[in-house]
């Protein structure tokens, strides 16, 4: 494929050398404060664009490359308010955006095991149930997108909570969310079930971003050949 990369930060180049590693070409790299190269010559000549940047530039970048006719690949979080905008633009055949708040394949499991264990938890109403989650500190949103998408994986299977909250005092019908930014952390995510007499702890620790970055090549080999609104669930369950 030929592939555009939006976003040249350290996500970025581990991006550029996967995505080079399974046989693909960089045409074009757009950074901050390079919004001109999306009239470059090259970016209509990609295959698919791979799109990590900031929250405030996530959805011009996405509907600019929609706009040209370039599927596009996001991994960038804290633009829920503005996605289903574009969401009903794909689902309606104008365009292709592949979005998950997490491209690890691990994260992806670590969402099943978590929707099945929520469900076994409600055989044991005596659990306080809490979810912390640690990132670097140039993260921008917290609770990171990862956590949120856990949160609402947990919440679908427990009617008695009532939501999530970013806060580290527990209430009884809502899920607390607990988020650290720390040193260059790629991002750690914890559920914790306590009850009076143990605890039980489920982990995902990344430990660096060459599976988030291996994610994202294969969704964009994925959204290359696919159109409209694509998700991990897409990509996992493919034949």
């Amino acid at each position: 494929m030929k592939i555009v990369l939006i976003g040249y930060g350290k996500m970025g180049h581990v991006i550029e050398e996967i995505a080079q590693e399974r046989g693909h070409q960089i045409v074009l790299t757009i950074d901050r404060d390079e919004e001109h190269l999306f009239n470059d010559p090259r970016f209509t000549t990609a295959d698919v664009a791979i799109e990590f940047t900031a929250p405030a530039m996530a959805y011009d970048n996405c509907s600019r490359a929609i706009d040209r006719g370039i599927p596009v690949v996001s991994g960038t979080t804290g633009w829920a308010d503005k996605m289903p905008e574009l969401k009903a633009r794909c689902e309606a055949g104008e365009g292709t955006l592949f979005w998950s708040s997490n491209y690890s394949i691990g994260v992806q499991l670590f969402l099943q095991i978590n929707r099945r264990v929520a469900e076994l938890m409600q055989r044991a109403p005596g659990y306080r149930l809490s979810l912390d989650e640690t990132h670097h500190i140039h993260k921008l949103d917290a609770p990171s997108g990862t956590a949120i998408t856990l949160a609402e994986t947990i919440l679908s299977e427990r009617p008695e909570l009532h939501g999530w909250e970013l806060t580290e005092e527990p209430k009884e019908d809502i899920l607390p969310i607990i988020a650290h930014r720390e040193g260059e952390v790629p991002g750690t995510h914890t559920v914790t079930y306590t009850s009076s007499v143990d605890r039980i702890i489920l982990t995902h620790e990344a430990f660096g971003r060459q599976g988030f970055a291996l994610g994202a090549v294969l969704a964009a080999e994925y959204a290359s050949s696919h159109r409209g609104w694509l998700t991990m669930d897409d990509l996992l369950q493919q034949d």
